[in-house]
C-alpha cells in the first residue's frame, strides 16, 4: 500500500491548531504534569537503580517473546498438571480416549468406520488429496491426536478457568505448527502444485519468503499494491478543520442540498487507523452517510511514538472526544450531535458521555457503539492473555519503549486465528508460491498503529483487568463516573464472530444504562460485520427495541424472539438516526467556522492517516 502524500510533520508538543491558528472555545490542551503517571517512590537511589535493571531485562525479553510473559505460560501449565495429577478419574478417561480414537483411526484406516472430521471452520484438509492415501493416514492420526489434546486440556476441577484457557490455547499452538498441512512432503496441495508447474511454486515461494525476510530485517512496513490512502480508500472528499498533538478532525464535503440538522461525529479506535469505516467508494460507511444527507465529522488519530508515552485514556478523552465535540459545536451550533464509537473508540465515547452525564453536558442527541465494551468480564479470547503477570511484562516492555509496537499487538491477534492467519498465508506464499489477492481490507489491515505506553496500560488495568467502567469505579477528574448518567438514546451493535468484542459482551450495556435501547446483531465479524453495505451478499442481522421502561432481555432470549433478516442494517441505522433528530431538513453546511476562527486546514484524509 502507498501513500498519496508525505506525512506533515507532528505538530509540536502543545500545540492546537486551526487553520487560522485559533483554538476553539473549551478545547483542552495536552496532557498537564497532574496527569502524568503517579511514581512509586523507591526507599533509595540504589532501589530504583535494582528495579530499572529487573525492568530492562523483563523489556528485552517480552521484546523476544511478543510480549508474552513465559511466567504466566509456565503457572498455566503447572496448575493444569498438578490438578490432573489429583484427578485419577480425568486420567482413566483420557487413557480410555486414547484407546478409542487408536480405534476410530484403525478402524477408519480400513473402511470400517467414518474416522475423524476436522473441526467446523477447519480448512486445512479440504483438498481431495487428503482423502487418499497416504495422506488420509497423516489427516487422520493428526486429527486422532488433535482430538485428544482437546479433551486433555478441558477444564479439571478446582483449575483457575484463566490457566484452561491458556493451556488448551497454547496446545492448540503447538498441534496447528505440527499438521501435516504445513510440510511440502505430507501435502497432497503442494505435492499436486510442485507436478503442475514443475518446482515453480518452490522458487516463487523462495522469492516471496525473501522478501518478506528482508522487509523483516529492515523493519520496512508491508504495504499492499493498488491501492493508495487518499486515492482508492480513504478518498471520501472532506478537509481537516481542527488539529491537535492527537487527533485531526475531518469534516465531510455535503453531496446533498440539504442535511439533517444533527451533525454526525464519529470517534474510531486508535487501535487501528480510521478509513476502516472509509474504505473502498462500495463499502465507505463515512460516504454512504454522507449521501444519505448527514453532516459528519470523525477523528483521525495520531500513530503515537515514544513521545506519547504517558499520554493516557483521559487524555485521548479530553484531546479526542471532548475537543472533536467542542469543534462539530462551533461549526454547527445549536444543534445536538449523533456521537458514534467503533471498538476502543466506543469504549472511549462511553466514558466521555458517562462524564458529560455526571456535568449535565446535553449535547448528545444520540449514542452509537460499534462492537465496542463497556463491561469486559467476557470480554473474549484476549482475556486469556491478561493477569497480573502478563500486563506487568507489557508494562516493562512499553517502559523501555514508550509504546505498544503494531508488531506486538497484531502478532496477539494473529496468534488467536493461527491456522487461518499464520500457517494457511505461510502455505499460500512459501510452499504454493502463491501472492496474496489484494483487498481494500487488507491494505488497512497492515497499515497498523502504535498504543502509548500508560494509555495501553491503563486499559488493560482498568478495564479489562479491573472492570472498573460497569463497575463504577472509573474515575474521571478524581470522581467516579457511572454509565446509568447517560441519557442519550442508545444504537449498540454487535457481530455474531467477533473475538474481540464478543456480541454478548457488547450487550451487557444494557445492564449498566436503562434508557432506551435500540440492539443489533449481524453477521459477520469484529470488522466484516461493520463494513455490511446495502447489497452485499450473505448479510443479515436482528433487531431489537428496549424502552426506558421494559426489563432487561438476557443474549438468549434475545435471539430467540427476533427475527433474522436478510440485508444491511446500514438503512436501520439512518432510521434510528433520523429518528432521534429534529424533523425537517436544512441547507447543507459549508466546511468549517471562519467566523470561530476554524477554516479548513488540509484535505481528507488529513497527515496523521499517512504516519507509520
Amino acid at each position: 500500500m502507498t501513500t498519496s502524500r508525505s506525512a506533515a510533520k507532528r505538530p509540536a508538543e502543545g500545540e492546537v491548531t486551526s487553520t487560522a491558528g485559533r483554538t476553539p472555545a473549551n478545547t483542552t490542551a495536552r496532557p498537564t504534569r497532574a496527569d502524568k503517571a503517579p511514581k512509586t517512590d523507591a526507599p533509595n537511589t540504589a532501589n530504583r537503580r535494582y528495579e530499572n535493571l529487573d525492568r530492562s531485562i523483563r523489556a528485552k525479553s517480552a521484546q523476544m517473546t511478543n510480549g508474552l510473559s513465559p511466567n504466566a505460560s509456565q503457572a498455566a501449565w503447572t496448575d493444569w498438571a498438578k490438578h490432573l495429577a489429583r484427578a485419577p478419574g480425568r486420567q482413566q478417561e483420557l487413557v480410555e480416549r486414547a484407546l478409542d480414537n487408536t480405534q476410530t483411526f484403525w478402524l477408519g484406516m480400513m473402511g470400517l468406520g467414518d474416522g475423524f472430521e476436522p473441526r467446523p471452520g477447519d480448512n486445512r484438509f479440504r483438498h481431495e488429496g487428503w482423502d487418499s492415501p497416504p495422506f488420509s493416514v497423516w489427516k487422520q492420526s493428526y486429527l486422532a491426536v488433535e482430538d485428544w489434546w482437546r479433551a486433555a486440556t478441558t477444564e479439571v476441577r478446582g483449575m483457575r478457568h484463566k490457566s484452561t484457557d491458556r493451556v488448551a490455547f497454547q496446545a492448540q499452538q503447538v498441534l496447528d505448527a505440527l499438521a501435516p498441512s504445513n510440510f511440502p512432503l505430507t501435502n497432497p496441495e503442494v505435492i499436486g502444485k510442485t507436478l503442475e508447474t514443475q518446482g515453480q511454486n518452490f522458487v516463487d515461494g523462495a522469492r516471496n519468503l525473501s522478501d518478506d525476510l528482508a522487509r523483516e530485517l529492515t523493519g520496512e512496513p508491508e504495504r499492499m499494491e493498488g491501492f493508495t490512502v487518499g486515492e482508492n480508500i480513504a478518498c471520501t472528499p472532506g478537509e481537516v478543520v481542527y488539529r491537535n498533538e492527537l487527533m485531526e478532525l475531518i469534516q465531510y464535503t455535503p453531496t446533498t442540498g440539504a442535511v439533517h440538522p444533527e451533525p454526525i461525529l464519529i470517534v474510531p479506535a486508535w487501535i487501528m487507523k480510521y478509513y476502516i469505516l472509509d474504505l473502498s467508494q462500495k463499502n465507505s460507511l463515512i460516504r454512504y452517510l454522507v449521501e444519505q444527507g448527514f453532516t459528519v465529522f470523525a477523528i483521525s488519530w495520531v500513530n503515537p511514538d515514544a513521545s506519547f508515552a504517558e499520554y493516557g485514556l483521559d487524555a485521548y478523552r479530553r484531546l479526542g472526544v471532548m475537543a472533536a465535540l467542542d469543534t462539530v459545536g462551533a461549526i454547527v451550533p445549536d444543534e445536538k450531535v449523533h456521537a458514534c464509537g467503533y471498538c476502543l473508540g466506543g469504549t472511549i465515547l462511553s466514558i466521555a458521555a458517562a462524564t458529560m452525564g455526571r456535568e449535565n453536558d446535553e449535547r448528545l442527541a444520540s449514542v452509537t457503539l460499534l462492537a465496542a465494551q463497556t463491561d469486559f468480564t467476557e470480554a473474549g479470547e484476549v482475556m486469556m492473555f491478561l493477569d497480573e503477570s502478563q500486563i506487568a511484562y507489557l508494562e516493562d516492555m512499553m517502559w523501555d519503549q514508550g509504546y505498544l509496537d503494531q508488531k506486538q499487538m497484531a502478532g496477539a491477534f494473529q496468534a488467536l486465528r493461527a491456522e487461518d492467519l499464520i500457517w494457511a498465508k505461510a502455505i499460500r506464499r512459501y510452499l504454493l508460491g502463491e501472492q496474496e489477492r489484494p483487498f481494500d481490507i487488507s491494505a488497512w489491515n497492515v497499515d497498523a498503529t502504535r498504543m502509548p505506553s500508560r494509555m495501553h496500560s491503563e486499559y488493560l488495568r482498568g478495564l479489562f483487568l479491573e472492570n472498573r467502567l460497569s463497575g463504577g469505579r472509573f474515575m474521571v477528574d478524581g470522581r467516579a463516573i457511572a454509565l446509568r448518567d447517560i441519557e442519550a438514546p442508545f444504537f449498540v451493535l454487535g457481530t455474531e464472530k467477533d473475538h474481540i468484542a464478543p456480541w454478548k459482551s457488547v450487550y451487557k450495556i444494557g445492564l449498566f444504562n436503562e434508557n432506551e435501547q435500540t440492539f443489533v446483531l449481524t453477521s459477520g465479524g469484529h470488522n466484516s460485520g461493520i463494513l455490511s453495505e446495502p447489497g452485499h451478499a450473505r448479510r443479515s442481522f436482528r433487531m431489537g427495541y428496549r424502552a426506558a421502561d421494559e426489563h432487561f432481555e438476557d443474549p438468549a432470549t434475545f435471539v430467540e424472539n427476533h427475527e433474522k433478516v436478510e440485508g444491511s442494517w446500514w438503512p436501520v441505522w439512518v432510521d434510528f438516526l433520523t429518528a432521534k433528530g429534529r424533523d425537517g431538513m436544512v441547507p447543507a453546511r459549508a466546511i468549517g467556522a471562519p467566523e470561530a476562527g476554524i477554516t479548513p486546514i488540509c484535505p481528507a484524509p488529513g497527515t496523521y492517516v499517512l504516519q507509520e
